[in-house]
C-alpha cells in the first residue's frame, strides 16, 4: 500500500489489506474511506473487517461503494462529506484508486479548476480527462 496524495489531505489506494492499517494511521490520516463495493472482493477484506481494524487504530471509517462507470450523486455527496467533516487527513481506497480519484474529483466539480483535478490525478496515472465536463460545473 502506497498513498498516492492527490492533495496534502488526500490520498488514494488501490484496495488495502488488514497488515496496512498500522501503516495508513502512522502516515497521519484520521479518516478512511471505502470506495470498493463488496462484491467485488473476497470476505477476508470486505469492508466490515477493515473497518474493525481501522476503527481499533483510531481512525473513522466511511462506506461508499462505488460501481465502476455508474458513480451516483449519493457517492459524490457522501465522498464530498466524508472529506470536508474529516478532522484531518483522508485516505480513500478502490481496486485501483482510479474510483477514489474520480469520485474526489466530481465532488469538487465546480469549486476547484477541472485542469487542476485533472492534474492532480495524472501525477498517478489516473485519467481524468473524460470527465472534463463534469468537473467544469457542480454536480449537487
Amino acid at each position: 500500500m502506497r498513498p498516492r496524495n492527490l492533495t496534502p489531505i488526500y490520498a488514494v489506494s488501490p484496495q488495502i489489506f488488514p497488515a496496512d492499517v498500522a501503516a495508513i494511521r502512522s502516515a497521519g490520516f484520521v479518516r478512511v474511506i471505502c470506495n470498493r463495493p463488496d462484491s467485488e472482493i473476497p470476505p477476508e477484506i470486505h469492508a466490515d473487517r477493515i473497518r474493525a481494524l481501522v476503527e481499533a487504530a483510531g481512525m473513522e471509517f466511511v462506506m461508499n461503494p462505488v460501481t465502476g462507470g455508474a458513480i451516483s450523486r449519493d457517492n459524490i455527496g457522501a465522498q464530498k462529506k466524508a472529506m470536508t467533516t474529516a478532522e484531518g487527513p483522508v485516505f480513500a481506497y478502490c481496486a485501483s484508486g482510479n474510483r477514489s480519484s474520480i469520485v474526489w474529483a466530481l465532488a469538487q466539480a465546480g469549486d476547484v479548476c477541472a485542469d487542476e483535478l485533472i492534474a492532480a490525478a495524472a501525477r498517478w496515472g489516473y485519467d481524468l480527462e473524460p470527465f472534463r465536463a463534469a468537473l467544469a460545473a457542480p454536480i449537487g
